[in-house]
């Protein structure tokens, strides 16, 4: 590729392509004692069908990755086995199952059941539903999850955001307490939907659509959100009985100060020295990774000292809530609570949608993040399917929105999880727990499950990646303040929208307000960069060199075409101020612009019929694929 003022010139003979440069240009090379211009004979691309660059790029688009390349010159018996393999993932590391790789699972998994147990019967009150629903949640999706997933760390079960969205969203528009039944159906059939979203996209590869969720709305929305959780659970470590079901900080701390006559002081001593507890213990694993036990051992050994302080002392400790009957067996079958006709029906698919966007980021990005870490690759469009079934079979058993946790993943990591069976040990604990152990956990207190659920999500505050955000980008710490106060002040669904807005906003004023910019001639060498950032770059004179650094398409043409015409303004300008010679020739350097269309060639045209009056060339470099 050359620069050109004149033409193009298309040797079809050769099928190739010469760029030749005018004497003017030629010239003002010489100006600058440079060694003669190379000119190179470029190939033209070969010639397609409009049908099959229509099958190229939505290859590209769909399939990326090119998942059926393993399929390609197999056997029908190869393909079907290959086939499972793909869709069941489990069929792919069955066959080389082990007693050593069962030793790992069995330890991992009651690591984690000793954790998930507490944290279901903690997590399901988050969400304003009762105890056991969480348990039900820990039951039946681990072990979907082990049969569709790929990831061998993530641990699934409840989470504390997801929870929290689905409470506030169906609390504003039914009762939890005034109307129990239809909140239930309400949060299965939300359940629901959110699993047929969330398989729709892995079905149909549209796993983008939840990048807009950037990390800097992510940051600020769960640090919010924990601020807003936390808070939530003073109703629980005070003793108070009457608390707004409000989820901005002015209602709750107004309802937190407005009770202080329904404190009650066994409560606090007892609720706060727990939550110390649980706290000591979560530093002591963050700062020795090898103690990952202690932390994940301290919620379930906090029920139960808790269970037994309360029955011990049940006579002479009053005013403390507790769990109360929980009801013994395997989950219910739920598929006739399914909510499909009514007035409530499209709060339940708003919710579903928002709760499965939530929840699948944060499944994906835990099992990418412990699949970097062991050198494995996890796929993303069978995750959502995965995570999708998994939640759809849920809401017909009883159980609501789940996901992979992190703390609960990090947890079964560091215990030495190897596969996807950690999550049936974790599941077959639980069932046993629902069979059999159920009354043991009557007496548990309110309190010791706000400390648990304060202690998880103290965790999603991230003050660092908040400042490093600052230091990178302010656009990006734009978005995660509107994201964290938006949830504090204004409510936790309308916060993740403002967020999420506010980065499409970014996204489009990238699009639409590229980056141009004055390029320059390092002395003694052909390479071209902006003046500002190499000091010896140094102009062409009487050439402006403009770099573009987009596509260029109807969103952003006329803005290009007004800068170009500004960069020739104030060099024009620039130059007459310091009588310098006259500009004869705009060169557009377009080899970072990967796309134009109708809009943008137009804009380019009517630049070049622009200055054909003012007796000055317009030249461009692209490269040949445009």
């Amino acid at each position: 590729m050359g620069v050109s003022s004149n033409r193009v010139e298309d040797f079809s003979s050769h099928h190739e392509t010469s760029v030749r440069m005018s004497p003017a240009s030629a010239e003002a090379v010489m100006v600058v004692a440079m060694p003669p211009v190379e000119i190179h004979r470029v190939c033209l691309p070969p010639s397609k069908t409009t049908f099959q660059k229509l099958r190229q790029r939505l290859s590209e688009i769909f399939f990326p990755d090119d998942p059926l390349h393993r399929f390609k010159n197999q056997s029908s018996f190869t393909k079907l086995v290959l086939a499972l393999q793909f869709f069941f993932p489990i069929f792919h590391w069955a066959p080389t199952y082990s007693l050593a790789l069962l030793r790992s699972d069995i330890i991992s998994g009651l690591t984690i059941a000793s954790l998930a147990i507490p944290q279901g019967i903690s997590y399901a009150k988050l969400a304003n539903l009762p105890p056991i629903i969480g348990l039900y949640s820990s039951f039946v999706p681990p072990l979907i999850y082990s049969i569709l997933g790929s990831s061998r760390h993530l641990a699934v079960g409840p989470v504390s955001i997801a929870s929290l969205v689905m409470g506030t969203m169906l609390n504003n528009a039914v009762s939890c307490s005034a109307d129990p039944i239809l909140y239930l159906k309400l949060a299965f059939t939300a359940t629901f939907f959110a699993g047929l979203f969330q398989a729709a996209l892995g079905l149909l590869r549209l796993g983008f659509i939840i990048d807009f969720l950037s990390k800097a709305t992510l940051v600020g929305f769960m640090a919010g959100a924990a601020v807003i959780v936390s808070l939530q659970q003073l109703k629980g470590l005070l003793g108070i009985a009457h608390f707004t079901t409000k989820m901005q900080i002015v209602p709750v701390l107004t309802s937190v100060f407005q009770q202080r006559h329904e404190w009650s002081w066994q409560t606090i001593v007892m609720g706060f020295g727990f939550l110390a507890f649980l706290l000591i213990t979560r530093q002591i694993s963050m700062r020795r990774p090898k103690l990952f036990w202690v932390s994940a051992a301290a919620p379930l050994t906090s029920v139960i000292l808790s269970t037994l302080l309360v029955f011990l002392l049940k006579s002479k400790l009053h005013g403390i809530s507790i769990i109360g009957h929980l009801p013994k067996g395997l989950n219910p079958p739920s598929s006739n609570m399914l909510y499909f006709h009514g007035s409530y029906l499209a709060v339940a698919i708003k919710t579903g949608i928002i709760t499965g966007i939530l929840s699948l980021t944060e499944g994906i990005a835990v099992g990418r993040t412990f699949a970097a870490l062991r050198n494995y690759q996890v796929d993303g469009n069978k995750e959502m399917m995965a995570i999708g079934f998994m939640n759809m079979a849920g809401s017909c058993s009883s159980c609501y929105v789940t996901t992979g946790s992190f703390s609960r993943s990090a947890v079964n990591y560091n215990a030495g999880a190897q596969t996807a069976v950690s999550n049936i040990i974790m599941a077959s604990t639980v069932l046993v727990t629902l069979l059999f152990l159920m009354p043991l956990f009557h007496y548990t207190p309110n309190f010791i499950l706000a400390a648990i659920i304060i202690t998880a999500v103290i965790g999603l505050i991230d003050y660092e990646a908040a400042y490093k955000l600052w230091k990178v980008d302010k656009l990006d710490c734009f978005a995660c303040l509107c994201s964290f106060f938006g949830v504090l002040f204004i409510s936790v669904p309308l916060g993740l929208a403002i967020a999420v807005g506010v980065s499409v906003f970014k996204v489009l004023l990238h699009v639409t307000r590229p980056n141009t910019m004055v390029l320059g001639n390092i002395p003694g060498t052909q390479i071209y960069q902006n003046p500002s950032r190499y000091r010896e770059a140094m102009k062409v004179p009487s050439f402006l060199i403009l770099a573009v650094e987009s596509p260029i398409y109807f969103a952003n043409s006329t803005y290009i075409q007004e800068r170009i015409l500004r960069w020739v303004r104030e060099e024009e300008e620039q130059i007459q101020a310091n009588n310098g010679n006259a500009l004869k020739c705009v060169i557009l350097d377009m080899t970072a612009v990967t796309a134009i269309d109708t809009s943008g060639i137009d804009a380019i045209c009517e630049l070049r019929r622009c200055w054909r009056k003012d007796h000055f060339s317009l030249c461009w470099q692209i490269p040949l694929e445009m």
